[in-house]
């Protein structure tokens, strides 16, 4: 059976062919519902805009793509009013490791890496830059709809990072995040006596919060400490702004202080130090913190952050070689399902040497 085309999209929704490339190309300079029908047309052929697009199924472009949203930290890029002593290493952020998993992978195996970070545009945007142009890609969770990626992946090999497995049939990898946020609070509450304990998530459309925040539950659960139904606060963003934002709330409420401030990622524990440091908090005397993903910026701030450290580069490396094994013909055999141990860094933050 051979690929859609331009041709058949534009029969299919009774639009010119130059329409369906404006559609692709300039999707302002269409009417929406013009788009929308197009769209609907490509969706249901199958279709897969691509200059290359009727050679996709023989011909190859040498190209890997990453999807994943722009979860762009300003103060982390910036490096902060005080942290101009941080080089550019220090820095990286969650995103940034595993695109360096990823590019030493694919230049391992003779591959370019095409990195898609924005959705401005839609994510119909998004899909029509990429998946035209490589030859499979992997795809952060909650990236792109479910039903696209569905398309996608009839055509090109697909691997979902992190977050739950939406879609049985395509390769998937992630990390234990509920077994590393539930030794974290065990260490807390064993090691250091905690009793009292925060936890600061993300909106609920974050699957790996919300997976960090099960951990959370189940060590307070073994413990007989209170279980909350919700995290004590949701920041909008997992940035260091909203950890700084997050650490002045908790500590302007009504009632006992926390003892430990448990952040879902290490960019919102930063930043959490950063305030407690300007209210005259200390840390971990007056109050512990701690953070999750294990970025370099976590080693040097002070005090140094304990965080669960995930592996991050193997993350992207391991995305890598699944598409490298199903692009060398291994197409037809059961999906995998892979996830990466995690491990628990003890550090000043919550009052380890």
């Amino acid at each position: 059976m051979s690929a859609p085309t331009v041709y058949d999209v534009a029969e299919r929704s009774g639009v010119s062919i130059a329409t369906v490339s404006r559609v692709y190309r300039n999707p302002d300079s269409v009417r929406a519902q013009t788009r929308d029908r197009v769209l609907e047309a490509a969706r249901a052929l199958g279709y897969v805009p691509s200059a290359n697009a009727r050679g996709l199924a023989s011909r190859r472009t040498g190209v890997l793509g990453l999807c994943f949203p722009d979860y762009a930290d300003p103060a982390a890029e910036s490096g902060g009013e005080s942290d101009d002593e941080y080089d550019d290493s220090a820095v990286m952020l969650y995103s940034d490791q595993i695109i360096r998993g990823m590019e030493r992978a694919a230049r391992r195996h003779g591959y370019a890496l095409l990195i898609a970070a924005s959705l401005e545009g839609g994510p119909e945007s998004l899909v029509a830059k990429v998946a035209g142009r490589v030859d499979g890609f992997a795809v952060l969770a909650r990236t792109v709809p479910t039903e696209d990626l569905e398309l996608i992946s009839r055509r090109l090999p697909v691997v979902m990072l992190a977050g739950p497995r939406e879609i049985d049939h395509l390769d998937h990898i992630e990390v234990a995040n509920t077994d590393g946020e539930r030794e974290l609070a065990r260490h807390l509450i064993r090691d250091h006596g905690f009793t009292r304990l925060a936890f600061v998530g993300s909106e609920e459309h974050s699957p790996d919060a919300e997976a960090r925040f099960r951990g959370f539950r189940e060590a307070c659960a073994e413990a007989g400490l209170p279980v909350p139904d919700a995290p004590d606060l949701r920041a909008p963003m997992m940035t260091q702004p909203e950890g700084e934002r997050a650490a002045g709330a908790l500590l302007d409420r009504a009632g006992e202080r926390p003892q430990a401030l448990l952040f879902a990622n290490d960019q919102m524990a930063v930043g959490a130090l950063r305030a407690l440091e300007r209210r005259g908090v200390r840390v971990p005397q007056d109050i512990a913190v701690t953070g999750f993903d294990g970025i370099p910026l976590g080693r040097l701030v002070r005090p140094a952050l304990t965080t669960v450290r995930q592996p991050m580069r193997r993350l992207g490396e391991e995305a890598v070689d699944l598409l490298v094994r199903r692009l060398s013909g291994d197409r037809d055999s059961p999906p995998v399902s892979m996830v990466l141990p995690v491990s628990l860094a003890r550090r000043a933050s919550c009052g380890c040497v």
